[in-house]
């Protein structure tokens, strides 16, 4: 039959990244506490297409998910790119995992326990000649406003708040730890499942700890810089405010 996607284009055009959006997958990921997770995935996987060729193909992607199918984690990460590089005959490849990640939460003072969901992220890039990787969380929070409290005869304002941090490292580290220092830098955390007594504990847990959004990515930055294991991140948060129309934000960025 006739290959199209390989026949020569002449408009003189390199493409940089042509590929596949928004594959629904089945992976496994690491769990420090459970040994590994199932997860259902979002991936996007792209490679470089040179000016002379008029396609890629656009099957041999999922061939190569198929070939890493149970196995598809931080360590394979960068083989999974090289067989992409090989199999789609591309200078460098992309591909960037974006998955749901459980974890069990017990309330403060009743003790209740529940699953508690964050969005996790694995992208990276090969070249063949170096690779880039990174790894990135969205963490969910509670932060009250100081001003707020400062200027009010009782009260003040809190909000949820989404915090998302992307980190570059050089050894394997575990997604947990990085969830914690999200949550130990805000006014207080998040649950799926508080009784009253727990309310009560974590409504006045965050009116002893106020923030802003600045100081709220300002208390990551400070932990990871405490890190050497992390040599590049980026951390934003956004604040949907509970008084204002509008949400409050910062980002922050190593280097």
């Amino acid at each position: 039959m006739i290959d199209i996607q390989n026949q020569k284009d002449s408009r003189n055009i390199d493409i940089k990244k042509v590929g596949v959006k928004n594959i629904k997958y089945p992976i496994i990921v690491l769990d420090r506490v459970r040994g590994t997770q199932p997860v259902n995935a979002t991936i996007n996987m792209y490679v470089n297409l040179p000016h002379h060729f008029k396609g890629t193909h656009m099957s041999r992607f999922v061939e190569v998910l198929n070939d890493f199918r149970g196995q598809i984690n931080i360590k394979t990460f960068k083989m999974i790119l090289d067989k992409m590089r090989q199999k789609l005959h591309a200078q460098s490849a992309h591909m960037e995992i974006e998955f749901p990640y459980f974890l069990k939460k017990t309330a403060p003072v009743s003790r209740a326990r529940s699953m508690m969901e964050y969005r996790c992220v694995f992208a990276g890039e090969n070249n063949g000649e170096k690779s880039d990787f990174l790894v990135g969380v969205v963490v969910p929070v509670t932060t009250l406003c100081p001003c707020s409290k400062e200027i009010s005869a009782f009260g003040a304002h809190n909000q949820r708040s989404i915090v998302t941090v992307k980190v570059r490292f050089k050894k394997f580290f575990w997604i947990e730890d990085l969830i914690k220092i999200v949550e130990d830098s805000a006014s207080g955390e998040v649950y799926s499942l508080l009784k009253r007594v727990d309310e009560k504990f974590v409504t006045e847990k965050a009116y002893k700890n106020p923030k802003f959004v600045e100081d709220l990515v300002r208390s990551v930055a400070v932990k990871l810089n405490a890190d050497d294991n992390f040599t590049w991140y980026s951390i934003e948060a956004e604040n949907f405010e509970s008084i204002h129309n509008h949400s409050a934000y910062a980002y922050v960025e190593k280097g």
